[in-house]
């Protein structure tokens, strides 16, 4: 696999042109990483299933020896980053390979995938005709989408590694808060940020997260935490498991291309085993987002404001831990007796750049309650729609429930079967 990073990394600059996937293409870290990897194979040693595997770095993410710019033309002169963020350290330790830093939506803050001062990543599978890859975590998700790399590092604040994953055809996972160290990470939102995978498959979603988790002094929330292996049960399969279905009628803002997959996605989880349950939540999916929108504006500012010309004003402490731990606990019992529930990931499929509102939030509409509600959330692809862009669904687990989410998306994934590729880039 050694030379595979060498064939990623290359053909991540030749489409450079057409998509503008990497905020910064790595140097000769790459060969002598390669060089080293192959070293160890003809000595008979591997560092586990992630051994020479390449993937990119969303570029909030510090990477030793590169900048980090957050996709900001205000950190043109950040100096490069002194050491490698825990969660690409650990990546390392495991084998991979980091071929690039990917473009992201600028601090992180967006959903369609845009950027108007760094340039927006084209979606692969439009490649003459710009779409929106998703965002934020929009160039990660364009290089695994376009099966440029089998894998990559995003983060996800209100849905910016599930909105992507699904615009770009590739599975994404938002991890639990605490499951993650977020150390090295350019923060947006303390109160949600996670650091996840995006891959071209649930089964290395879960190698990448049996890596990345762990414990790290520097990220309180990670310490003192119980984590499940995400790969002991993967293949277990779901026959008697209860999976909530969010009623369509609660879906009313979703096009129908988008409800086809939804509707394809039951009917795999019921062949693969599955009970499939009615569940409404107990607030609509309007006002999750807004009190997410609120508590992320209020997180962002306050961070960010010797940068800022805002007139956002903070939202008290208290009063934001008293509202959500209520909101949380109803919808843990509205939950009991389910192991997980599905929903569509976003309420369209990728749309044409040209016609992006960026005052349209409704893209994270169904995704920011996962973070509002301290959930785990997989959104794994379904199919193509008869315009030829991905459509996908996501899987909601409870905090920590991260290797069962990642369970049932195997069971879909494998009802579904293998999926295609985007148009070539030729």
């Amino acid at each position: 696999m050694q030379d595979t990073a060498l064939k990623a990394r290359a053909a991540l600059a030749a489409a450079q042109g057409r998509l503008g996937i990497s905020a910064q293409i790595c140097g000769d870290v790459v060969e002598a990483e390669v060089q080293h990897r192959a070293a160890l194979t003809e000595a008979g040693c591997t560092l586990g299933p992630l051994h020479g595997l390449p993937i990119v770095v969303k570029d909030i993410i510090d990477l030793a020896g590169h900048p980090t710019r957050a996709g900001s033309a205000l950190r043109t002169d950040q100096p490069a980053a002194t050491a490698d963020a825990n969660v690409v350290a650990r990546l390392r330790a495991a084998g991979a390979i980091t071929v690039a830093k990917s473009k992201t939506v600028e601090f992180a803050f967006g959903g369609w995938g845009t950027n108007a001062s760094q340039g927006t990543p084209n979606n692969p599978w439009k490649p003459d005709e710009p779409h929106t890859p998703g965002g934020s975590s929009s160039g990660t998700g364009a290089a695994v989408g376009g099966r440029f790399v089998p894998a990559g590092l995003g983060t996800d604040t209100g849905g910016s590694v599930r909105i992507p994953a699904a615009f770009c055809g590739c599975v994404g996972l938002k991890t639990s808060i605490g499951m993650v160290s977020r150390s090295g990470v350019v923060p947006l939102s303390d109160s949600f940020d996670t650091v996840g995978p995006l891959t071209d498959t649930v089964q290395r979603a879960a190698e990448m997260l049996e890596a990345m988790m762990g414990e790290d002094r520097t990220d309180p929330t990670t310490v003192g935490r119980s984590r499940g292996d995400p790969l002991a049960r993967l293949d277990r399969g779901i026959q008697g498991l209860r999976i909530g279905v969010i009623q369509d009628d609660a879906l009313h803002q979703a096009k129908p291309d988008v409800m086809v997959a939804f509707h394809d996605a039951q009917r795999m989880l019921a062949e693969a085993g599955a009970t499939l349950v009615p569940f409404s939540l107990p607030k609509d999916f309007a006002t999750y987002q807004g009190l997410a929108t609120a508590i992320i504006s209020s997180d962002a500012y306050a961070f960010h404001a010797e940068m800022a010309d805002s007139n956002a004003t903070p939202l008290n402490d208290t009063t934001r831990t008293r509202s959500r731990r209520a909101d949380i606990a109803a919808y843990l019992h509205a939950m009991d007796r389910l192991d997980a529930v599905v929903l569509p990931t976003a309420p369209t499929n990728a749309i044409p750049l040209s016609t992006v509102n960026e005052d349209d939030y409704t893209v994270s509409l169904y995704t920011r309650p996962g973070n509002y509600l301290d959930l785990c959330g997989l959104s794994v692809p379904v199919g193509v729609s008869p315009a030829g862009l991905p459509t996908a669904v996501q899987i909601m687990a409870r905090q920590f429930d991260d290797p069962l989410a990642l369970r049932i998306g195997k069971a879909l994934e494998d009802v579904r079967g293998a999926f295609p590729n985007p148009p070539s880039l030729a």
